[in-house]
């Protein structure tokens, strides 16, 4: 490169000649500029380039030492003409971007490394107004990379030789890994946010197939454009069993768009199970804890995926061009698997992806295995109930019953509460509400023995307040460490009067033909199993179609609501006498109950039937 004069500098100065002096555009194509060369090889220049380089440093040390640190330097350095040709590139230059120095000069970036995105703007201000300016420079070069797409920060400045611009210098550093870094930090804290998110939206209930459905409604859209959830069936509907070596998995849940999901009705066939091989990839996605993915896949791998031609078809048919598959791992075992697709217009998964895929997988597996365990233990718990308390005795027939048992929200636990009618000499009928203090197995299993007990004083034909002392006296005698509450209410329909007496019980309501209702309080006293005994009675009139009601207090007792509050809301319920009784008490309990019970409800309604 010539120059006309003594000085060739960075920094500000006069605005670019119009024509140029083309004699400063002579360089060797194949050497760097020879001004950066010691002194003692100026000699082999050209006159002009010898002169303009001893007129630069005026030292042949100088001038070696400065090319030693262009040529040594592990920044990456090039020298650019106005017309953002390069003029030259240093060994660093050379090795990051792959491409041999010969091959840059004379050339743009574009024309050398097209993949690379220069900050030719930027450029062209440096040149105009001189100021040195930072920039980015990213792309891919032909030097492979792990990071993928590399970045450098730049910092330009422009070249000035006797008052007019000749080119611009730029110097680089590598910031790919620093980038990929700050990437790898905001993805982390999107996965982050998206798990904090589907905490509050997955897993609210204790209900399986809401808490499936939740998980696949919120990985689509966010995540896919479909998701189905599919859970293992621990047992079999009845309608048949798998073949030895399969497993079946139940269809639980199916998110997408409309049109997407009317597509994929029938996937998977019009069972609501799905049976898998061992060597499916769902199968061994489950059996291995390991996510597989199929980016772009064939129509070989879509057959293998989804086991059957005709699925593969559909997820075609919708447009699906990738899948994932994402166990629901749990301790020791996978309770099912999640798919995920997309379509037209979304990318394939990455590896970000996949994690974030199998982090709210895991959270939402603690959540449906939960679900399932609590299921089993709330539905087992529920027999058991049924089982001790079973259908209550065989009023007389002049005496209808009907009842009704709504066990409480707080978990698996059954509780203590129990009804009874019992048949007794003369045409009359003893109806019994009862109430065990505490929850739980051990809770039912004394309610049996109550009723039981119950069930053995009434058949001597002893008055109700005395079946009250007599059931507290063996109670005690027996040893039961649980106390209770109880109602005993005599029917005499012959004599038209009903007798009744509390054990520190609710009082019963009347709801007379007319249409009014009314509490029909009696003594109350202590509860069986105090041994304090002292029971009274009170005998009322019971005109042919009077309903009496008898419940426990998981009916009308609610958190931060008075119990006499409760009780006068009871009685001015507006219940008819002459319907069904299985009506009236789903009427009461659609007045009454709001959402799950706080505690177990036990129900008895008894009507004397008209002559």
């Amino acid at each position: 490169m010539r120059g006309a004069g003594p000085a060739f500098t960075m920094g500000k100065g006069v605005s670019p000649g119009q024509d140029g002096d083309r004699k400063r555009r002579r360089v060797n194509a194949e050497r760097p500029p020879r001004w950066l060369l010691p002194q003692t090889a100026q000699a082999a220049l050209p006159v002009e380039v010898a002169g303009f380089a001893a007129g630069l440093t005026g030292n042949a040390c100088e001038c070696g030492f400065l090319r030693g640190i262009v040529e040594d330097t592990l920044a990456p350095i090039a020298i650019l003409d106005e017309q953002l040709r390069y003029l030259y590139v240093n060994p660093a230059f050379v090795r990051v971007s792959g491409v041999p120095a010969t091959a840059f000069l004379g050339r743009t970036l574009g024309d050398v490394l097209p993949d690379v995105q220069g900050p030719t703007d930027i450029l062209v201000k440096v040149m105009k107004d001189g100021k040195p300016r930072e920039a980015i420079v990213t792309g891919t070069t032909r030097v492979p990379s792990s990071v993928g797409r590399r970045l450098w920060r730049a910092v330009f400045h422009r070249l000035e030789a006797q008052g007019r611009v000749v080119g611009v210098c730029g110097i680089g550093v590598e910031a790919s890994n620093l980038r990929r870094y700050l990437d790898d930090l905001e993805n982390a804290h999107q996965r982050l946010a998206m798990l904090d998110t589907a905490a509050t939206r997955v897993g609210t209930t204790l209900d399986v197939k809401v808490t499936c459905a939740e998980l696949a409604d919120f990985l689509a859209p966010s995540m896919a454009d479909i998701a189905a959830v599919g859970i293992v069936e621990e047992e079999s509907d009845g309608t048949s069993s798998p073949a030895p070596g399969i497993l079946r998995l139940r269809k639980m849940a199916l998110a997408a768009p409309e049109e997407l999901k009317w597509r994929l009705r029938l996937l998977g066939g019009p069972e609501g199970y799905l049976d898998l091989p061992r060597d499916s990839v769902a199968r061994r996605c489950m059996d291995s804890g390991r996510a597989w993915r199929g980016n772009l896949a064939s129509d070989e791998v879509f057959q293998k995926a989804t086991i059957d031609p005709k699925r593969a078809r559909m997820f075609r048919a919708a447009g699906i061009h990738s899948l994932l598959f994402v166990p629901l791992p749990t301790a020791g075992r996978s309770v099912g698997v999640v798919i995920l697709g997309r379509g037209d217009g979304s990318t394939p998964f990455s590896d970000d992806d996949i994690l974030t895929a199998q982090g709210l997988a895991e959270r939402a597996a603690t959540s449906i295995d939960s679900a399932r365990r609590y299921t089993y233990e709330h539905t087992m718990a529920l027999e058991l109930q049924r089982a001790l308390l079973s259908e209550p005795g065989s009023p007389h027939p002049d005496v209808e019953v009907a009842t009704r048992y709504l066990p409480s929200g707080r978990g698996a636990l059954v509780g203590g509460d129990w009804y009874d009618s019992i048949a007794l000499p003369g045409g009359r009928t003893l109806l019994v509400m009862g109430d065990v203090m505490g929850h739980g197995f051990r809770a039912s299993v004394v309610m049996s023995q109550y009723r039981s007990l119950l069930r053995t004083v009434a058949a001597s034909g002893m008055p109700v307040e005395k079946i009250l002392g007599e059931t507290d006296r063996r109670v005690a005698h027996i040893g039961l460490d649980r106390a209770a509450t109880c109602l005993l209410a005599l029917m005499d329909p012959q004599a038209g009067t009903c007798t009744v007496a509390s054990a520190g019980h609710l009082p019963p309501v009347v709801i007379r033909p007319g249409g009014d209702s009314r509490m029909l309080w009696a003594p109350a006293g202590p509860p069986i199993g105090t041994e304090l005994g002292d029971y009274e009675s009170i005998t009322v009139r019971m005109e042919p179609g009077t309903v009496l009601l008898l419940y426990t207090d998981g009916l009308v007792e609610q958190r931060g609501t008075d119990i006499d509050v409760s009780l006068r809301a009871l009685a001015e319920q507006r219940l008819s006498a002459h319907g069904t009784l299985d009506d009236l008490l789903d009427t009461l309990l659609d007045g009454l109950a709001n959402g799950v019970p706080e505690d177990d409800v036990a129900l008895l309604a008894a009507r004397q039937r008209p002559p």
